[in-house]
């Protein structure tokens, strides 16, 4: 008698503390008893349960059709869950509907018949399933929807999946390619090789491209070759190998990267030949100019005096000629050094490259009272030298087409821009804009190419100068990165803008000539 009474205790204490919860229920489906587990998970007391019939816990249309499933089993003995068990939907105190797995076993007693239903709440597994379903369904839309190609394959080689994208790269449709070798995807000799690379992987481990990536050549189904990027990556799952390999067309790159580089070449060679054009021709011309300044100088000094006053005006107006054209041979050839003698690009402060500036004009600024407004400059990847050449010309022009009477305002200023947006990484994404004000005689916008071209003035003999200077200006904002443009209007001044890139690329030094 002991031994049962103990017996029913711990079967007491087993199915008070199981996490699972257990309803017993009588014949017309009365519940009869509740573990605290049960309550908890439909959300009532206990005592609210015991005595109510058990549909209480189930939405419709369960709810409505219990009774008739009862009676059904007394009348045919055919369970729907009975010694079966499935997943059904529960309904809690509060309205809300949740997943769990029901199993019941029927006990016929000497005087009733009693059923004993365990509830085992799914709910949480049921998310996780969810989540991951709609995981792999998002992996999927994405393979699927990719710009570029996703191909798998086996160890062996075989391709077990193919994305819309690589389909379509190669030519093919999905179908034709899933279950064949990767390998009809290639050109000789990688066709005949890549069985070899596999093997040689799997048991050496040293890769041809498994986690490096690339360029290859691709076989399209008609036969015609294309370059691509291929990314492989290598998947263990269940004892078995996967690899997966990104195709990423890049048939444009390689076409736009061919005619860039013969574009290079071909301007490279017309480079050179310009600027050996202008060397040669520009030292060609010393001489004979050397000759009509000596021969000048001779008639100026020492036949001076039986000479007429006409012949004076002749000598020395000749003279003047072959000073302005000394003075435009020497601009030609600093012009067509600017690239050849270049120097590398180092971090260069452009406000202290300014200062410098004013610096070296202290004299003229201090001669033409004129103001200098600036604000602070960016620091930036140049050349200081031709930094300075930049601003000495620029200032300098301010100064120089002043209007009569009124002193010159010059005001330099920076703002900094950014091409794209969230894009910094290469060189040229960043710019800085240099703006030079002046309040000077300013000229018609119409003229506005002309006055970046080389010898091209607009105010003819009025002003002293060769008409290189905006030119070089323009060199050199093209060999940072930039260009030069200008506002003006005639009788109100001018504005340059000069636009320079923050950062340059790496590149050899080119040797002068």
């Amino acid at each position: 008698m002991e031994q049962n009474l103990d017996n029913q205790q711990r079967l007491k204490a087993i199915i008070e503390t199981a996490i699972d919860g257990i309803i017993t229920i009588d014949a017309r489906g009365n519940i009869e008893t509740v573990n605290p587990a049960a309550a908890r998970i439909f959300g009532y007391q206990p005592e609210e349960m015991i005595g109510n019939n058990v549909k209480m816990l189930m939405p419709e249309p369960d709810h409505s059709q219990h009774d008739g499933y009862i009676e059904n089993y007394h009348r045919t003995g055919v369970g729907k869950i009975i010694g079966i068990g499935r997943e059904v939907t529960g309904l809690k105190k509060d309205g809300t509907r949740f997943p769990f797995l029901l199993s019941i076993s029927e006990v016929k007693l000497k005087d009733k018949q009693i059923f004993t239903g365990i509830v085992h709440d799914i709910s949480t597994l049921k998310k996780a399933e969810d989540a991951l379903r709609e995981s792999e369904n998002k992996i999927n839309s994405i393979i699927q929807a990719a710009v570029d190609g996703i191909i798998t394959i086996d160890s062996y080689g075989i391709m077990e999946m193919i994305n819309p994208s690589a389909a379509r790269l190669f030519g093919y449709e999905i179908d034709e390619l899933i279950g064949k070798s990767i390998n009809m995807l290639m050109p000789e000799p990688d066709k005949s090789r890549h069985d070899g690379y596999i093997h040689n992987y799997e048991t050496t481990g040293r890769e041809r491209i498994i986690g490096i990536g690339r360029e290859v050549t691709g076989l399209k189904k008609d036969g015609t070759t294309f370059p691509f990027f291929l990314s492989v990556s290598e998947v263990k799952t269940q004892g078995k190998r996967i690899y997966t390999g990104f195709v990423h067309d890049i048939t444009q790159q390689k076409l736009n990267e061919e005619r860039l580089r013969r574009y290079a070449a071909e301007l490279e060679r017309s480079n050179l030949e310009l600027q050996d054009f202008a060397y040669v021709s520009s030292h060609d011309l010393q001489e004979p100019l050397r000759k009509i300044q000596a021969f000048g100088d001779r008639l100026q000094h020492k036949e001076r005096e039986s000479l007429s006053e006409q012949g004076k005006d002749y000598v020395d107006r000749m003279l003047n000629a072959a000073n302005r054209m000394q003075n435009l041979i020497n601009d030609l050839l600093s012009f067509s050094r600017l690239t050849t003698q270049s120097k590398p690009f180092v971090p260069t402060d452009l406000d202290q490259v300014l200062s410098e500036v004013i610096s070296d004009l202290e004299i003229t600024i201090e001669q033409t009272h004129a103001e200098i407004i600036r604000s602070p400059l960016p620091t930036i990847e140049a050349e200081p030298t031709q930094m300075r050449q930049l601003f000495q010309n620029l200032i300098s022009n301010a100064i120089k087409f002043r209007k009569e009477n009124e002193n010159p305002v010059i005001n330099i200023y920076a703002k900094h821009h950014q091409k794209k947006a969230h894009l910094t990484a290469t060189p040229g994404d960043e710019i800085t804009e240099i703006y030079i004000e002046d309040n000077g005689i300013g000229f018609d916008e119409k003229y506005l190419d002309r006055i970046f071209n080389i010898f091209q003035r607009l105010e003819g003999q009025k002003y002293e100068g060769s008409g290189i200077g905006l030119a070089i200006c323009r060199k050199i904002a093209i060999r940072h990165g930039g260009d030069i443009t200008a506002n003006s209007q005639p009788g109100v001044g001018t504005r340059f803008i000069i636009t320079l890139a923050l950062k340059q690329p790496k590149q050899e030094q080119t040797p002068a000539l």
